[in-house]
């Protein structure tokens, strides 16, 4: 038997490869597919399964196209209703696979579809569960994010998540390994661990959602307390997991396309596209086309984009550093923005040498700062509220980039004004937002809050108002 998990960090999430006796399955899988069917060929095993735990928010799962690929059937828990052919496992259905069982568990409560995949060994002892969005290290599924049917409440999944957490997983021995579908940084939990992997007995130890003496009620106001508006992409690509999408090699081969400078400016301009600069912060400040959207390939990528622009339908045209063309297109794709129509050839470079119009953004280090620093100066903080909560500049205003579009009004038109983040990538990504807006007297701080804190700028724990 071997379990392979495939994270991929930048939607803190895992895949699953599982292998026995020449016979495979793949639970939650990316949907760039091609990798799982090599090591299955690399291996002399054929890919029997695909197991869904549930219908994904945060990202298109690779069910679909590997369906396609492989002929292998994709596994639904019980309450699915997808719109392509699938098995739709019943409470407790086994499914053998070479010589271990996975056994679909009903666990409602995240969606009502959700599963979690439990496996007994050879010797039929349980071996690890496969926990989905129910459980996580650290946390539990946020119980607001399925698609509301009837008159079920937030409060209601909490309580049927509940129920699945005491009645399915808890009875499960200690050794019983864990699984989870995500990890630190997912929005589709508010409290989870940096580990990948755990035990259910250190989780029964450590997750507040497991605490053995916990009450339906304190249950239901601890999951739910602090929970943050979900990205509106998210019920965009549970339609697409539901319904199914395009093979990710048509979206390859469109938004791969190599576009001279003229024509890339044509195609912006017919298709309203939005320009997305992908390179590194630095090199944006330093210059980029005017009105483009900066959000870099080298931070949290797909889910900022997800998070802010708002139409999955969206076109799109990158600005791409060379040679990683193809890994944005498919990093689009994987949060449902399968409209790229071609990506700049040449680059910034072949930009400016087709003497074409750009633009740059004015920055200042934090002992440049520190130089003018007063307290009337106006400085906005982007980073999460927790973040500003925890310790922030003086008079500094709290301006998430989660909701930036929503802060407009709150920045000065009129004179110059100060932006930062934690080290530098979120101020930037903001500030090109209000760029192409038309807001240019925004000063972005290099290094953000890291670098100002070795400066001698006051800073304060407590929680200054936001002008709204």
């Amino acid at each position: 038997m071997n379990i392979e998990q495939i994270y991929t960090g930048c939607l803190a999430q895992g895949a699953y490869y599982i292998e026995s006796n020449g016979e495979v399955a793949i639970i939650d899988p990316l949907r760039e597919v091609q990798p799982y069917i090599d090591k299955a060929v690399e291996n002399t095993a054929k890919i029997k399964y695909i197991f869904e735990t549930h219908f994904h928010a945060d990202f298109v799962s690779g069910h679909v196209t590997l369906a396609k690929r492989t002929g292998a059937p994709i596994v639904f828990g019980p309450n699915a209703n997808p719109s392509f052919d699938a098995i739709i496992a019943e409470d407790y259905q086994e499914f053998a696979l070479g010589n271990i069982t996975i056994i679909a568990i009903h666990t409602p409560g995240h969606t009502m579809e959700s599963t979690t995949y439990l496996l007994r060994d050879e010797n039929g002892k349980d071996h690890a569960i496969f926990s989905g969005d129910t459980l996580f290290l650290g946390d539990v599924g946020r119980p607001d994010l399925a698609q509301k049917s009837g008159k079920i409440t937030v409060d209601d999944l909490a309580s049927h998540l509940y129920d699945s957490l005491r009645e399915k997983i808890m009875p499960l021995a200690d050794d019983v390994i864990v699984y989870p579908a995500h990890g630190a940084g997912s929005a589709c939990g508010k409290n989870m661990m940096k580990e990948t992997i755990d035990t259910l007995g250190n989780q029964k130890k450590v997750n507040y959602a497991l605490r053995a003496d916990m009450t339906r009620e304190e249950f239901i106001k601890e999951v739910t307390d602090g929970l943050v508006p979900p990205p509106n992409y998210f019920p965009e690509n549970v339609k697409l997991n539901k319904e199914g999408y395009a093979d990710i090699s048509e979206i390859l081969k469109r938004g791969t396309q190599p576009l001279l400078p003229t024509e890339f400016e044509i195609i912006a301009n017919e298709t309203n596209a939005i320009v997305l600069d992908v390179r590194h912060q630095k090199d944006f400040v330093k210059g980029h086309i005017p009105r483009s959207i900066f959000i870099g390939l080298d931070g949290s990528f797909a889910p900022w984009v997800g998070a802010l622009i708002a139409d999955i339908q969206q076109p799109i045209l990158l600005v791409t550093p060379e040679g990683r063309e193809e890994e944005a297109v498919t990093r689009l794709s994987r949060v449902g923005f399968d409209h790229t129509l071609g990506y700049l050839q040449g680059g910034f470079e072949a930009w400016k040498k087709a003497s074409k119009e750009y633009d740059t953004m004015s920055s200042v280090t934090a002992e440049k700062l520190h130089d003018v620093f007063h307290d009337k100066l106006p400085v906005f903080d982007v980073r999460k509220e927790s973040e500003f909560n925890s310790e922030h500049m003086l008079n500094a205003e709290n301006t998430p980039l989660d909701y930036i579009n929503k802060y407009l009004a709150a920045f000065p038109k009129d004179k110059p004004f100060y932006m930062h983040c934690a080290g530098g990538y979120r101020s930037v990504i903001a500030a090109s937002i209000l760029k192409s807006r038309g807001i240019h007297n925004v000063i972005n701080v290099e290094g953000g809050f890291k670098a100002i804190k070795q400066t001698e700028i006051p800073v304060s724990n407590f929680v200054c108002p936001t002008t709204l």
